[in-house]
């Protein structure tokens, strides 16, 4: 995937018709077969630059930590939150990502007076709100929350792999390959996997 640099020209425009705190939010981990889903909220500091952001997707892993860093050190606010597999499992993946994203945005500090979400609206988010699709590319704070939920998810992954490397969690990140299926065949599912969540190839791969 070619990368694109986000901007921030929806942000810009937002602050001329008077918003101060604009907020991007967005998720990861939506697809997974383990782990949490995780949301991540940014509001950029508009008189900070930080240059290269872009979806998280099309950046190595260097430069997602390199951006991490960056994005953290110099925002107004940034939060992540996680809703983990017992909870997806009970409310469905959809909702889990919805929880997710409000509770990022509403554990910011301070709290935006807009927010920008990637591709859809947040129900029950008390602020003006905008669905953008393709977000993650075309704006800065939508791509910088991005790269932070992909960061910090990623180094999750890496520690539950730590306490449990037969899955291969710090390779997938919890998705659905190859090896990832072989493995859950072979050892069934840990407590980090979803229940609800069976795609047609894990059959195949046990039957």
């Amino acid at each position: 995937m070619p990368k694109v640099s986000a901007r921030r020209t929806i942000e810009n425009a937002l602050r001329r018709y008077g918003f101060v705190c604009v907020a991007g939010v967005d998720e990861v981990g939506r697809g997974c077969l383990a782990g949490p889903v995780m949301a991540g909220a940014v509001i950029l500091d508009p008189d900070r630059r930080i240059d290269g952001l872009a979806d998280s997707k099309a950046l190595t892993s260097a430069a997602r930590d390199r951006l991490h860093d960056e994005i953290c050190a110099k925002c107004v606010a940034w939060a992540v939150i996680a809703i983990d597999p017992e909870e997806i499992d009970r409310i469905n993946i959809h909702q889990a990502t919805l929880q997710a994203m409000r509770r990022a945005v509403l554990a910011l500090a301070p709290l935006p007076d807009a927010v920008l979400v990637d591709a859809f609206r947040i129900p029950s988010l008390p602020m003006a709100q905008r669905g953008v699709i393709g977000g993650d590319r075309r704006s800065a704070a939508i791509a910088a929350a991005s790269i932070v939920a992909k960061v910090t998810r990623d180094r999750l992954m890496h520690e539950l792999h730590d306490a449990d490397p037969r899955y291969g969690f710090d390779r997938h990140k919890g998705y659905a390959t190859a090896d990832h299926l072989a493995a859950v065949a072979r050892f069934g599912y840990s407590p980090q996997h979803r229940r609800t969540f069976r795609p047609a190839t894990l059959f195949d791969t046990i039957a």
